[in-house]
This record gives structure tokens, C-alpha cells and sequence, in this order.
């Protein structure tokens, strides 16, 4: 069904950048003079350390989390401000309002040197790049960001995903190449399956049985029926955990399947409909948490870790590591047409406009030499970890942190990490704390049925995102209400063709061809 693409063919072109743009970057030679302003330069160090042999300020752009302490005490930005004799002056918004500020500085053109962590959306970096507040990088990444250069040549969909239709890279995102942190697993409570002498489900028929049982075996012992079969995050989550066993994908950050090279928003198809009507038995039975409209994100992880929930989906296992042995991870259920994909998940560019270099910036090349360390395993191990002995020891081959530093207290204060978003790599090696050995062999049980690709959402020219936009505003809107309806039995199956004609006069196949034609694109 998922052929491999010949991402030769594939690759998009990239444009030349005017040299005043740029500063001057051109070839040859190790180094690189850079303009500092005032007539002066500053020498760039194509490799090694320091990057330049005077230090030089940067000022930096970035959100910053509640749970986080002041990016100035990280042990990341202190040494790694040592080895590259570039310091960083953090201008830090909280995550509550962020977007409005960061909405304020482009407004208002009083410009950080670099934005960092700032999530720029696509929309963002195609207005601001074209309006000329935001740099394009592609020229500057071969010669100044190898290590990212060689992630895009290992996979192309990461170049693909940040290209802009004009050929431009004005962002940089966070780099996800372990398949473990790029999907939910499925798991399901192991003791009471023992205890009912019950085997991992392998079908979405095996499923319901096992949920009944769950729900009338007493599986804890305590005589009450108060066991809770099945939940999942708020509201439609538990569509898209469910949808592989149906045949129903998720590419481009949307309900979208690629198949022969055609792309299909299925939101409304015969085997969506069926989803539902699954999802609307186990609701009506109970077997489907009551509260999974309503409950808040907080009481869902405190389902996870009571030891009385059948079955839910998260990434790890953290939020049940006091009963972890209780849980094991299954592979996707097949579903009435053989379908077995695990269709949640993110690409391996997960986190957009991670990084982005302004107009203002007098080291271009500076600025994304000094990023680019965070492509590789070691720069991602001194992001996330800070200092070896100190902060985290090497185990098996890999770093861990030390217990003092390994609770949700005292980590955001160590790592950008810690709230999300920030531009690095994530690996198999850097990820000891949400990639435990249990958390592999439930991602192990996933692997067989993971897609060859996993497309991010496509860079669109600025009028054809604000029509996405408001194609999808309307669209999204709508389905959620009514599959919402669909599935707490609130509206009846028999409304479906009224259901798929209102998705239709509002303009579906419409928004399927904007992704068909990027599609087609991408394949040029």
C-alpha cells in the first residue's frame, strides 16, 4: 500500500539567495569572513570550536515554559556558550500569550537576532521569509549546518517538509528520528488479562470481547463493577488511535490517505463511518470511558496510573511507572477488511520553526553553525542532559539522568527540552528518559504496521494556506461536532448521507486537491 517514493526525482530545488540577504556568504576556503557591522568581521570556523575566535552576542527570541527556569541557568547554554565564544541573551515569553507576542515583535519589526523555539508556522515563515524579516538558510546549510544537511539526505521528507513552493528554507524544526517518540502506543492492562486467562486482542472483534470481559469479570477483585475498560485523550483522539484498524491514515498532519499516488481526505468515507459505528458500540456498552468528552487532560493521566483502567494510548510509560509491570504494549487490532496500521504518529520533522534566523542578524552564518551542534547526538546529549557526572551518567552506552535530576520538578529547570519544541535531535540515544525498555518493546509491536513515510503538512504559498485555513476552520469544526454526535449516540447513523453532503458543500474535495497538487509537487 506504501510504496518507497524515489526521493532522487523528489528533492525540491532551491533558489539562489541574493548575497546582500546573505551577508556576503559565499565559498571556499575553512572559513568564512562574516559582516559584524561598523566595518569590522568576525571569522566563522566551518568546524571545530570555538565557531569564532572573538565572542560575539546573540539575542534570541524564545518561549518559555511553566515548569522551566530561566534559560541563562541551563548547564546547556553556559558551556556551550564556553565552547563556541557565542553568548546568548534570551528575550524568554511565557507559553500563556506567546503568540501574541511573537505576533507583536513582527509587527512592530523589533526583530531578535534568532528565533528559538518559537514555533514559526509554516503560514509564518512563508509570510515573514517572503516579507523579508526572516532569512532563507538553503544556500547556508551545506557549508554551515552539515549535521542537519546530513539528516536531509538521510530523509528527504525533511527537506520536503520545510521548502516552501519558491524553493526557500526560512526554519529549521526539531528532528524526531526515534520511532518511539513519534507514536502512541496501545496499551492494555496485562494483569487483568491473566487474570481473566484472556490473550492480547489481535482483532477489533477480539477487542470488544476483551473490553466485556473487563467491564463484567471484576478483573480487580473487589467485587464492584466499577472497572473502566477503555479511555483516551479528550475528545476525537480516540478516532485517530483507532483509525489504522480501518484503513484510515494520517498524512500531512491530516485525515488524508496516500494511495497510488492519489490523496483521499476520508473524513466521511464508508470505512469512517464504520469507525464510528465501532466506536458508538463500545460508547453505548461502556466499554468506552464516559468521561472521554469531557475529562481534562490531567484526569486522563491520572487514569492511567489508578491500576483500574483496561486500555489507553500515550507516548511512554511515565505516567504509570509505579505500576508499570500491570501494562504491555499491543500491535495495532485488525480491522473487518484486514487493515492493520498504525496510523498515529508523528513525522520525523515533528516540531516546525523550531529555529529561524532574522533580517536583523549581522552572523548568519554564525547562527546556524551555532545550531547545527544540536543535530548530533553529542549536542542533543548536553541540551538535554547538561554535564556528564553531574547531571546525568552513562549506562548501557547511553545517558541517563541522575536520580536528583530525573523528576518533573528539577528537569525543565536543567533543558530547553522539557516543554517542547525545542530545535534538536531526538534519538535513540538521547532518549533514555521516554524510550525505556518497555516503551521499546511496545514500539516493537508497532513497527510492523508503521508507514514507509510519514509526511509532515506541506509548506503552501501564502494565499493557498489562508484558504486551507478557512477550508479547514469550517471542516474541522463540523466533523468534530458531528462524529462527536456519531459516536455518544447523540445523532443517528441514519443522518450519514445528510452528514457527508454538508462536508461536500463545504468544499472537501476542494481541500483535496490543494493537498493533491502539493502532493504532486513534492513528487516532481
Amino acid at each position: 500500500m506504501y510504496k518507497h517514493r524515489n526521493w532522487g526525482k523528489a528533492a525540491i530545488s532551491t533558489m539562489l539567495v541574493a548575497a546582500l540577504v546573505l551577508g556576503g556568504c559565499g565559498a571556499g576556503g575553512d572559513n568564512k569572513k562574516s559582516a559584524a557591522g561598523g566595518g569590522s568581521e568576525v571569522v566563522v570556523s566551518k568546524e571545530g570550536f570555538p565557531i569564532v575566535q572573538e565572542p560575539i552576542t546573540l539575542k534570541m527570541f524564545t518561549r518559555i515554559a511553566p515548569v522551566n527556569g530561566p534559560f541563562k541557568d541551563m548547564p546547556v547554554f553556559q558551556d556551550y556558550e564556553k565552547m563556541s565564544n557565542v553568548k546568548v541573551e534570551f528575550i524568554e515569553a511565557p507559553t500563556d500569550g506567546f503568540q501574541e507576542k511573537k505576533n507583536l515583535l513582527f509587527a512592530s519589526n523589533e526583530l531578535p537576532d534568532v528565533m528559538f523555539r518559537s514555533g514559526i508556522t509554516p503560514l509564518e515563515a512563508v509570510r515573514y521569509g517572503a516579507g523579508g524579516q526572516l532569512i532563507p538558510l538553503e544556500d547556508m546549510i551545506e557549508e554551515y549546518a552539515p549535521n542537519f544537511n546530513k539528516l536531509m539526505e538521510q530523509y528527504p521528507e525533511i527537506r520536503a517538509a520545510i521548502t516552501t513552493p519558491e524553493g526557500h528554507i526560512y526554519s529549521l524544526p526539531g528532528i524526531v528520528t526515534l520511532g518511539s517518540a513519534r507514536t502512541d502506543k496501545k496499551w492494555i492492562n496485562k494483569a487483568w488479562l491473566e487474570k481473566l486467562n484472556l490473550k492480547e486482542p489481535e482483532t477489533l472483534d477480539e477487542l470488544y470481547d476483551v473490553l466485556v470481559a473487563f467491564r463484567d469479570g471484576d478483573p480487580n477483585g473487589n467485587g464492584q463493577k466499577d472497572e473502566l475498560p477503555l479511555t483516551a485523550r479528550t475528545g476525537l483522539p480516540i478516532v485517530v488511535a483507532m483509525s489504522g484498524s480501518y484503513g484510515l491514515d494520517l498524512q500531512f498532519g491530516y485525515n488524508i490517505n496516500i494511495v497510488d499516488d492519489k490523496v483521499e481526505i476520508w473524513m466521511g468515507n464508508e470505512k469512517n463511518k464504520e469507525l464510528l459505528m465501532y466506536l458508538n458500540k463500545l460508547y453505548k456498552e461502556k466499554l468506552l470511558d464516559p468521561e472521554i468528552f469531557s475529562q481534562t487532560e490531567a484526569q486522563f493521566l491520572a487514569k492511567q496510573g489508578t491500576g483500574n483502567t483496561g486500555m489507553f494510548f500515550d507516548q511512554t510509560n511515565n505516567n504509570f511507572l509505579p505500576i508499570a509491570d500491570q501494562y504491555v504494549g499491543i500491535a495495532p487490532p485488525e480491522g473487518p477488511y484486514g487493515d492493520r496500521l498504525q496510523s498515529q504518529g508523528s513525522p520525523v520533522p515533528r516540531d516546525p520553526g523550531a529555529f529561524a534566523i532574522t533580517s536583523v542578524n549581522k552572523y548568519p552564518e554564525v547562527s546556524l553553525r551555532w545550531i547545527d551542534y544540536f543535530y548530533t547526538d553529542e549536542g542533543s546529549t548536553l541540551l538535554r542532559f547538561g554535564r556528564e557526572g553531574e547531571h546525568y551518567e552513562i549506562v548501557d552506552g547511553i545517558p541517563h539522568y541522575k536520580p536528583e535530576f530525573s523528576t518533573a520538578e528539577t528537569q525543565p529547570k536543567l533543558t530547553p527540552y522539557a516543554g517542547g519544541g525545542a530545535p534538536h535531535i531526538i534519538s535513540e540515544y538521547v532518549a533514555s528518559y521516554i524510550n525505556p525498555p518497555q516503551v521499546q518493546e511496545a514500539q516493537k509491536k508497532l513497527d510492523p504496521y508503521m508507514p514507509e513515510v510519514r509526511y509532515a503538512a506541506p509548506m503552501f504559498d501564502e494565499e493557498t494556506a489562508q484558504k486551507v485555513n478557512m477550508l479547514r476552520n469550517d471542516i474541522d469544526k463540523y466533523y468534530e461536532e458531528q462524529s462527536t454526535k456519531f459516536i455518544a449516540g447523540a445523532l443517528s447513523f441514519d443522518k450519514w448521507d445528510e452528514f457527508q453532503a454538508t462536508l461536500k458543500k463545504m468544499n472537501l474535495e476542494e481541500l483535496q486537491q490543494i493537498y493533491q497538487e502539493a502532493y504532486d509537487k513534492m513528487e516532481k
